[in-house]
């Protein structure tokens, strides 16, 4: 499978890198004058020579290759002309609009090649009356919703440490694309997939959502409490913080005497009456966590199933066995950078006799530019 990769950034790279990891063959046009804005996005940047590479742009481009055109060119736009004939998939992301004036029209796009899937990620949708307007990441989070319900509390709104919208629009786009070619099996014509960063994230505000629409309750962040359940979430202990997930009844009574507490109490009974007296509850419990440590409490709580875990930072993660064992450190090697470690994809493939099927060998990240003179070969030949 051919994926010709239009997009900048990250919603867009996201979704060519998914799909590269599943093993297509992906193709990123880039401008000759710099490439992906986030090739100067940083620091950080790893220096090798003259040469200097944006950390950035390494995490959502790997298993791709690059071909630098002007699009505004005519002998560029050709090239591309001939990528779209032979893709099965070509993804975009600039503004509504913006691939229509480069003459790439969806009615163009389709007499090229009526089994084209077209991917394209808009930040707040292809239509309606703010349809134009630049869609960030950032600025979507807080648009959307999100920025109200993360945070210690309401008054001080909090983005996500990573770019959610843009990687949720990458992924619900994949699902799309997938969608798509599963249709065109059927019928034998491509299509028109249109997801945005205000989509996506509206689309998993889940039962935050429904509080609203349903309940009539206008969510507000309440910091590392769950707001439907409790206790359900971080705790202080003497050397840091726990978390732990009381999602039932039954977990409730293997927990309660851990900390003291009667489990049929009728103050703490049921989560209803919890999550009513939460204040209370999380202060008798810190209480009790108090003089214990971290690894104490991990053990007492796992020896009961009660769900509890610890609060890693990002070097923790990639040093820990058990992301390691998931192939979610990913050795690769760059032209430029040498040996490099990645972040590994979410998804893994077996046959059902337990043989990894998926993506073995990954590729790093391409150079600008990198493979333009092989592609303009394989074109022509």
């Amino acid at each position: 499978m051919l994926v010709v990769d239009l997009s900048r950034a990250l919603a867009g790279p996201h979704a060519g890198m998914m799909l590269g990891d599943l093993g297509a063959r992906v193709i990123k046009v880039e401008r000759p004058d710099g490439g992906d804005d986030s090739r100067a996005w940083g620091p950080p940047f790893v220096t090798a020579g003259e040469e200097q590479v944006s950390t950035y742009f390494l995490s959502c481009n790997r298993n791709k290759e690059s071909v630098a055109l002007d699009l505004k060119d005519d002998a560029d736009r050709a090239m591309l002309t001939e990528l779209v004939r032979r893709a099965d998939v070509l993804i975009e992301n600039f503004r509504p609009g913006t691939l229509d004036r480069l003459g790439f029209d969806p009615a163009r796009l389709e007499e090229l090649n009526p089994r084209l899937v077209l991917l394209s990620i808009s930040g707040f949708g292809h239509d309606g009356p703010e349809a134009r307007r630049a869609g960030y990441d950032q600025i979507l989070q807080g648009e959307a919703g999100l920025m109200s319900l993360t945070g210690a509390d309401a008054a001080t709104p909090q983005k996500v440490g990573v770019p959610i919208g843009d990687l949720l629009g990458g992924i619900h786009g994949v699902v799309g694309v997938l969608a798509g070619l599963v249709e065109r099996e059927r019928t034998g014509r491509g299509s028109v997939v249109r997801t945005s960063l205000l989509s996506s994230i509206v689309g998993v505000l889940a039962f935050q959502a429904t509080r609203w629409t349903v309940g009539g309750e206008s969510p507000r962040a309440i910091g590392n409490q769950h707001p439907s359940i409790a206790p359900y979430g971080a705790f202080r202990c003497n050397d840091g913080v726990v978390q732990i997930s009381v999602g039932s009844d039954a977990l409730w009574r293997a927990f309660a005497p851990i900390v003291g507490v009667d489990p049929e109490e009728e103050r703490w009974g049921t989560n209803g009456r919890r999550v009513a007296d939460r204040d209370a509850l999380i202060a008798h419990i810190e209480a009790a966590f108090s003089s214990r440590s971290r690894d104490e409490l991990l053990e007492t709580l796992g020896a009961a199933g009660v769900p509890a875990g610890k609060v890693r930072t990002v070097d923790e993660v990639f040093a820990w066995d058990q992301a390691l064992s998931q192939g979610l450190a990913l050795g690769v090697h760059h032209d430029v950078l040498g040996d490099l470690t990645l972040q590994g994809g979410p998804l893994r493939m077996f046959d059902f006799d337990g043989t990894e099927t998926g993506r073995v060998q990954h590729d790093a990240p391409p150079l600008l530019g990198e493979h333009t003179q092989s592609i303009r070969e394989w074109l022509a030949s």
